[in-house]
């Protein structure tokens, strides 16, 4: 993770229940829980301007936070889970989980592309896709990546890109204990069509023999002989 962890302000939640949160919300906060790291689960609250701010930069469910409550110690946490209204999209409830530095955690992280200007199949009209915008790592909670970078430098239309060309940062493994294809090559798809048209190609109707014509062809042969 570049830079220092930014800090998560909340208050305690008193009560618990469907009542609680509504009036949570009513007063312009979303309900939330913090657990796990071996002690009670923690009731919050968090301003929703707060929250939705977060949620707009992205990266919300990737980011380590030191979570400030008032009346308790710092605490690590990482989000797990943002509960969402179906009909407008925005925040209703989300829940944190306690996390030391040396903690290990499964995330999606995003790869970034690089090498595209020196790509033979790009430079000829390939068409790069992403197979895996992100890859699911296994990372240490005090060092979770911001991306991870693979190049496609060298690749011919056709070829393709796995997890082992990407160059993993120190601790961080795969979820998926093999050698998964990342971003693949294609063929531009003037070509594509022009490759399956030649390939099924029938004679012009000037090359197609007309019904009886072998026939006199053979007999005219046989007359003249």
């Amino acid at each position: 993770m570049a830079g220092e962890i930014p800090d998560l302000h909340a208050t305690v939640r008193t009560g618990t229940g469907k009542g609680a949160a509504r009036q949570a919300r009513r007063e312009g906060h979303v309900p939330g829980i913090v657990y796990g790291g071996g002690v009670d689960p923690l009731p919050i609250n968090i301003p929703f301007n707060v929250l939705f701010k977060r949620l707009k930069q992205g990266r919300f469910l990737a980011t380590l936070f030191n979570m400030k409550v008032d009346g308790h110690d710092d605490v690590r946490v990482i989000c797990r889970n943002v509960q969402r209204d179906v009909v407008k999209d925005l925040p209703t409830h989300v829940d944190f989980m306690r996390l030391k530095r040396t903690s290990k955690i499964a995330l999606f992280i995003p790869v970034e592309i690089e090498g595209e200007d020196d790509c033979p199949g790009i430079r000829r009209g390939g068409v790069l896709t992403m197979v895996r915008p992100e890859v699911e790592l296994v990372v240490t909670a005090g060092d979770i990546p911001e991306k991870v970078t693979l190049s496609i430098a060298g690749l011919e239309i056709g070829d393709s890109a796995s997890i082992s060309a990407v160059d993993l940062p120190a601790g961080a493994k795969p979820t998926i204990d093999r050698d998964f294809v990342i971003a693949t090559i294609q063929p531009p798809s003037g070509l594509a069509a022009s490759d399956e048209e030649e390939e099924g190609a029938e004679p012009a109707a000037d090359e197609v023999p007309v019904a009886g014509e072998e026939a006199e062809e053979g007999e005219a042969e046989a007359s003249e002989e």
